[in-house]
C-alpha cells in the first residue's frame, strides 16, 4: 500500500500545477525515479472540458515532477478545446501531448472534427497547438490527408421574399 502511495508522487506535482487531472483505469505502476506513471485499460483522463480515453496512458515527468509528455495508446478518442475556445473531438491510433509546447500529436488513424467550424480532417499525423492554433496534418503510404469543409451559400443566408 505504501509503495502505491510513494509511486503516486509524480501526479502530485500535475495536480499542484493548475487544473485538476483526473485519471481513471484498470490498474497503474509508478516508478518515481524514473519519473513514469502508466495506466492501463479503460483509461478515461480529464482536465478542465478536455477528455481522453484510451487503453494505455503513459505520464512522463521531469526531476521536479513536473509532466513533459503523455502519450495515449491504443483506441484513443478525444474531446479538447483550445485556448482559442475551438473545439475538437475525435479518434485515433495514439496521441501524445506535450504540456510545455501546448500541443497535441495524433497518430495513426486520424479522424478529428472541428466541431465550432464543421471541419473534418483524415490523415495518420494531425498536430494541433492548443494556443497558437496552428495545426499541421500529414499521411502516410502515398495516402492523401482529406480535409473537409462546410461552406454556406451566400444566397441561401439572405433569402427574405424582399426584392
Amino acid at each position: 500500500m505504501i509503495k502505491k502511495i510513494l509511486s503516486l508522487l509524480p501526479l502530485l506535482g500535475i495536480l499542484l500545477s493548475g487544473e485538476e487531472l483526473k485519471v481513471i483505469s484498470d490498474s497503474f505502476k509508478g516508478d518515481q525515479q524514473k519519473g513514469i506513471s502508466v495506466f492501463t485499460g479503460n483509461v478515461k483522463i480529464s482536465k478542465g472540458r478536455d477528455e481522453l480515453n484510451a487503453s494505455k496512458l503513459t505520464i512522463y515527468t521531469d526531476k521536479e515532477h513536473k509532466p513533459v509528455k503523455y502519450l495515449a495508446e491504443g483506441d484513443v478518442s478525444f474531446y479538447i478545446v483550445t485556448e482559442m475556445k475551438e473545439i475538437y473531438k475525435g479518434k485515433a491510433q495514439s496521441a501524445l501531448y506535450l504540456p510545455n509546447e501546448s500541443e497535441y500529436q495524433f497518430n495513426k488513424k486520424v479522424d478529428l472534427f472541428r466541431l465550432d467550424d464543421f471541419r473534418r480532417i483524415k490523415g495518420d499525423k494531425i498536430i494541433v497547438n492548443t494556443v497558437a492554433g496552428h495545426a499541421a496534418a500529414e499521411s502516410a503510404d502515398h495516402e492523401p490527408v482529406i480535409m473537409v469543409f462546410t461552406l454556406q451559400d451566400k444566397n441561401s443566408t439572405h433569402k427574405s421574399g424582399l426584392k
